[in-house]
């Protein structure tokens, strides 16, 4: 019994983390080129950006007139 009531403690807590492995979003690196303004030496800054999936949606119908 106190076996079985293990395993479930530790399968609560694996899988939120399997399930999180699987929706990572996706990514890109922008970078910009930045000036220093003491020594004005330019150095490269950059991020890392998510990109969101743009979804599509319906049509707004319009009210009909009084």
């Amino acid at each position: 019994m106190k076996k079985l009531l293990a395993l479930l403690v530790a399968s609560a807590f694996v899988m939120p983390v399997m399930a999180a492995d699987d929706a990572k979003p996706e990514t890109k690196k922008a970078c910009v080129t930045q000036k220093d303004a003491k020594t004005g030496k330019e150095k490269e800054v950059c991020k890392t950006i998510k990109i969101h999936k743009k979804h599509e949606g319906t049509a707004v119908p319009e009210k009909a007139k009084k």
